[in-house]
């Protein structure tokens, strides 16, 4: 995993303290996905997957 990633915590996080936050990063190809409380795991996407993905929730899509 790429350290130089520039990680910004979620607005829908809310304005909890400590680790109860989303955060993101973009590399030229990708997204990263993180929990605060859990850094070392991240989810990997492409900006198209994800969009593909948040339209799916809002639209209330199931599996």
């Amino acid at each position: 995993m790429d350290r130089t990633l520039r990680w910004q915590k979620s607005t829908y996080s809310g304005g909890a303290e400590g680790n109860a936050c989303v955060e993101l990063a973009a590399s030229p190809t990708a997204l990263h996905l993180r929990e605060s409380d859990a850094p070392v795991t991240t989810l990997t996407t492409t900006p198209a997957a994800l969009a593909h993905l948040l339209k799916g929730i809002q639209a209330g899509a199931t599996c």
